[in-house]
C-alpha cells in the first residue's frame, strides 16, 4: 500500500496513539499470556498458548497496517475559497428539488450517514474537480442519479 491515505489531524492522532498503545501495552499483555501459558506445559495441546499467539499475529498485524497508515497519511485541511471541489471541501448539492451537504474526506474516515463521503467513492470521485454551477452525474447499482453544485464552502 503505497498510496496517499487522507486523514484528518485529529484522525491521525488517534491513529497514533493506537501504535505507541499497540507497541506497549499490546505487546506487553500478549507476552504475559504467551508466558502463562508456558507455564501450563506441553504446548502441542496447549490451548492458551495457540490463543496467545493467534493474538499476537493479530496484534502485529494491525501494528503494521498503523505504522503503514501512517507513513502515507496526508493531511486533509479544510478547504476554504476554493473554486473546484478538493478532499477537505464541504459541499452542497441539489438533488430532485433536495439540498444536502457533504464534505468530501479520506476512505478511512467516510461516514456517509454523516454527510461525510469518501474520496474514493463513486459519489466523492464524481464531484472532485467540478465547480459550482456544476451538474454532476453518478452511476450507482440503482442507476444513474444527477446532481447539481449549489456551494463549495
Amino acid at each position: 500500500m503505497s498510496e496517499y491515505v487522507y486523514l484528518t489531524k485529529e484522525r491521525l492522532e488517534e491513529l497514533q496513539k493506537e501504535l505507541v498503545d499497540l507497541k506497549s501495552t499490546g505487546r506487553q499483555e500478549i507476552a504475559e499470556r504467551l508466558k502463562r501459558a508456558k507455564e501450563l506445559g506441553d504446548l502441542s495441546e496447549n490451548s492458551e498458548y495457540f490463543e496467545a499467539r493467534e493474538s499476537q499475529e493479530r496484534l502485529e498485524l494491525r501494528i503494521g497496517d498503523l505504522e503503514e497508515l501512517i507513513k502515507n497519511a496526508v493531511i486533509i485541511k479544510k478547504v476554504t475559497g476554493s473554486s473546484t471541489v478538493k478532499v477537505g471541501s464541504t459541499i452542497k448539492v441539489q438533488k430532485d428539488g433536495k439540498i444536502s451537504t457533504y464534505t468530501i474526506v479520506g476512505s478511512n474516515e467516510s461516514q456517509p450517514e454523516k454527510g461525510f463521503i469518501s474520496n474514493e467513492s463513486p459519489l466523492g470521485r464524481a464531484f472532485l474537480g467540478h465547480k459550482v454551477g456544476d451538474s454532476v452525474s453518478v452511476k450507482i447499482p440503482a442507476g444513474i442519479q444527477h446532481y447539481k453544485i449549489i456551494a463549495i464552502e
